[in-house]
């Protein structure tokens, strides 16, 4: 009855103190000095690819904040350009209202058209044209007024 129960390919630790009870059974679990030659490659591969995986993670990091930095700065490029954009289209605006290309034509000393003839497709022409008049010299900043034909002819 004294008889230990072995353990299938486990040897028997050899240089130790005999244990007995069941130190003696957990010591025969632990595995011998071969057994641990074994083990340093596995934790060796094990501490390499924590330490890829970490590196692996910072350069990934780093390149999604360059990215972030990238896309800040074309967003706030094209807010500017889109804020130019829109003044610029304020001042097409400005310049073309009818009050402004009315004022810009008699600074160029433009004067309006009289009333306007048309060419049928046969040739004749349709309607009486008229004259432009010129319109009345004025202080500067006062509104030009044109004279009608019918306050220019009296008698009529």
């Amino acid at each position: 009855m004294s008889r230990k129960p072995e353990l299938k390919g486990w040897p028997e630790p050899k240089g130790r103190p005999e244990l007995k009870g069941r130190a003696a059974r957990l010591a025969r679990l632990l595995p011998t000095g071969r057994a641990q030659a074994a083990r340093t490659p596995f934790v060796l591969l094990v501490v390499v690819l924590l330490g890829g995986g970490l590196i692996g993670l910072l350069v990934l990091n780093s390149a999604l904040s360059e990215g972030a930095f990238q896309l800040d700065d074309i967003q706030r490029e094209t807010k500017n350009l889109t804020d130019e954009e829109q003044a610029l289209q304020r001042d097409i605006d400005a310049y073309s209202a009818p009050d402004a290309l009315q004022r810009r034509a008699r600074e160029l000393g433009m004067v309006p058209g009289g009333d306007p003839a048309f060419l049928g497709p046969d040739g004749k022409v349709k309607g009486v044209p008229g004259a432009a008049h010129a319109p009345l010299l004025l202080a500067p900043g006062a509104p030009a007024t044109t004279p009608t034909p019918s306050s220019s002819t009296p008698g009529r």
